[in-house]
């Protein structure tokens, strides 16, 4: 016998449960929602229209004349960001502002206090670029070389007082030059009025024009009887007045010379106190040579003295043992001069004497 087929009964939804889905999401309920969100919307707009809040920069550097709002807030409105409030300090120096007139002062452009992060003030640093004493001094010694026609490279100016400087506004790039230039050359005083620009800034200066001299000076100490080589010279640049008057420039003139006393380093090179070295010593068996044109004799004697070249030492003739003056024309070796004689006078021709007039 075959099984019974058994049939299975389609699922019915209870329209009970559409109808209640219905029910939550009716008129009501989606009016009640969407004036919320309107609601909420209106509660944002002012927030948004607002914008950033304010808030103090902190402490700053002031380019220009004046601080503006928005040198001093963030977030400041475009419109008035421009807006001076405060004048800077002078160039080059600093000051302060207090919170509480920074506060008065957005108070009178309508806006609100800014957030100041619990200061009490901030500190203004002006900017500028100085012109220090070296520029000021080639800008003096340029105007003398020019008037007075010193040689700029050999003078050199001491200011009076501290040394001079000029502060500008950092935009300022102009040309620094000397004017209403007085020079006495009796006193060696000069004043002048430096200025940058077309006097956008001046600064009247005063002082001494000092001459100054290559001299050739010691790079180390020396001691007694050292030669000197090229790296123990160099040339430096000093005022004139007070140097040695035998000294030099020429440091080639000084090497290969002997030191007479012990010489610290730096000092001036003088003729006084150095000597060549000895190409003859004192005691020494020399060669003595005697020439004239078609004779040349060479003889040994011995010197009395040292000497360097080109000295004229007293040397003992050993055939004749007398001393003779030679002159040191290398090392162990002398010349001595032949005797040129003196041509006879040739006798007086007698007076022719007039013939009388009859």
């Amino acid at each position: 016998m075959s099984a019974p087929m058994i049939h299975s009964a389609p699922v019915v939804r209870a329209p009970i449960a559409r109808e209640g889905r219905r029910a939550l999401l009716g008129p009501g309920i989606l009016s009640r929602t969407a004036l919320t969100l309107l609601a909420l919307g209106f509660l944002t707009l002012p927030v948004l229209a607002e914008g950033p809040r304010l808030a103090l920069k902190g402490d700053i550097t002031a380019e220009r004349d004046v601080i503006t709002l928005g040198d001093l807030v963030a977030g400041a409105p475009p419109a008035l960001a421009q807006r001076a409030l405060f004048r800077a300090p002078a160039l080059g120096t600093s000051g302060t502002i207090q919170v509480r007139r920074i506060v008065e002062a957005t108070a009178g452009l309508g806006l609100d206090a800014p957030e100041s992060g619990g200061r009490l003030q901030i500190s203004v640093q002006r900017a500028a670029r100085r012109i220090a004493a070296p520029e000021i001094e080639g800008a003096v010694k340029a105007a003398l070389a020019k008037v007075r026609g010193l040689d700029a490279g050999f003078v050199t100016v001491a200011f009076e007082g501290e040394p001079p400087v000029l502060t500008v506004p950092p935009d300022l790039i102009a040309a620094v030059t000397a004017q209403e230039v007085t020079y006495d050359p009796r006193s060696r005083r000069v004043s002048a009025l430096v200025v940058v620009g077309e006097r956008q800034a001046s600064l009247r200066v005063a002082g001494q024009v000092v001459e100054m001299a290559d001299v050739a000076v010691l790079t180390r100490a020396v001691n007694r009887g050292e030669t000197l080589s090229a790296p123990d010279i160099a040339v430096e640049r000093r005022p004139r007045e007070g140097l040695p008057a035998d000294s030099a420039a020429d440091a080639a003139a000084f090497i290969g010379q002997v030191a007479q006393k012990s010489l610290g380093a730096g000092t001036a090179l003088r003729a006084g106190e150095l000597n060549r070295p000895d190409l003859v010593a004192r005691g020494e068996a020399v060669t003595i040579v005697y020439e004239t044109p078609g004779v040349a004799l060479a003889l040994r004697g011995q010197a009395r003295e040292g000497g360097p070249l080109g000295a004229v030492i007293g040397v003992i003739n050993p055939v004749s043992k007398k001393v003779i003056q030679a002159t040191v024309i290398g090392p162990g070796r002398v010349t001595v001069a032949p005797i040129v004689p003196v041509a006879a006078a040739a006798p007086a021709a007698p007076a022719r004497l007039a013939s009388a007039r009859p």
